[in-house]
């Protein structure tokens, strides 16, 4: 199921996690978006302003679905970001969506390399980019970065901020009229706890996954009387709903219970400026 393989749980011999995509994996029809994606990239920014490119999601991971996925990049800038680098972002986007019926979205994560490779985002843009993101251009910033183990640190750091979304999700659920309003938010919702609660349990069972299915799995073998709850958000983060009461029990049930847990477990994320 999804990257990893059951003898290994996402590790490689040393213990240590593996970078789970490669250009490699790219299915074939989504090749063409991504050499698109590359040459919009390259022209937007070029090589003074821009210092590597990645694929992040299920496209390099070779588990992309036509017309369902989205095409995830992130940019390490040379420099901090500017407003005209966020408007050339989302030119390309722009582009990469109005180009394509592939894809449900084009997204750029806009990051300068100081921050990338800075002791407060060590054990997360930095995990993010060295394990979960595969080089499109330029110099990978992932040989100035260490190798990652599955450890509380990690668990802490990447999702132990939870707690900080929940305000707004609840807000964008009281105020959403639409069912597409509706599915938007249940579908960024289940996606971020999904991942959380699989993080949560990381520690425990000693490995790692993106497979969203595979993550309420694993969580429900240590959680169990909230595993049909975790199948749910798995589900929804897949094909997202515009059931009310769906959207009520990840925002006002289990994503409450789930920030509690994990600062129960991990800790509270370092705060950021």
């Amino acid at each position: 199921m999804g990257d990893t393989r059951a003898d290994d749980r996402g590790l490689a011999e040393d213990g240590t996690i593996r970078r789970e995509g490669s250009l490699s994996r790219v299915p074939a029809a989504f090749a063409p978006l991504v050499e698109e994606a590359h040459s919009l990239i390259t022209d937007a920014f070029g090589a003074a302003r821009l210092h590597s490119a990645y694929l992040y999601g299920s496209i390099p991971r070779g588990t992309a679905i036509p017309g369902v996925s989205d095409l995830d990049l992130l940019l390490a800038l040379r420099t901090e970001p500017t407003e005209g680098d966020r408007a050339a972002a989302r030119a390309v986007e722009a582009a990469l969506d109005a180009s394509s019926g592939l894809i449900d979205g084009a997204g750029i994560l806009l990051f300068g390399t100081d921050t990338l490779l800075s002791d407060l985002e060590r054990h997360d843009l930095g995990f993010f980019l060295a394990c979960l993101c595969t080089p499109l251009l330029g110099t990978d910033l992932a040989a100035r970065l260490p190798r990652y183990r599955p450890t509380a640190l990690l668990a802490r750091e990447t999702n132990g901020d939870l707690g900080l979304a929940l305000p707004r999700w609840h807000w964008l659920a009281a105020e959403a009229r639409t069912e597409t309003e509706r599915r938007k938010l249940s579908r960024g919702a289940a996606r971020r706890i999904v991942r959380s609660g699989f993080t949560l349990v990381m520690p425990r069972w000693g490995g790692w996954t993106s497979d969203l299915e595979e993550s309420a799995a694993v969580f429900g073998r240590y959680y169990p009387e909230r595993a049909g709850q975790m199948r749910t958000a798995a589900a929804t983060a897949r094909t997202p709903s515009a059931d009310p009461a769906v959207l009520t029990m990840l925002v006002d049930d289990l994503a409450p219970w789930l920030a509690a847990e994990y600062v129960a477990v991990h800790g509270e994320k370092t705060p950021r400026p």
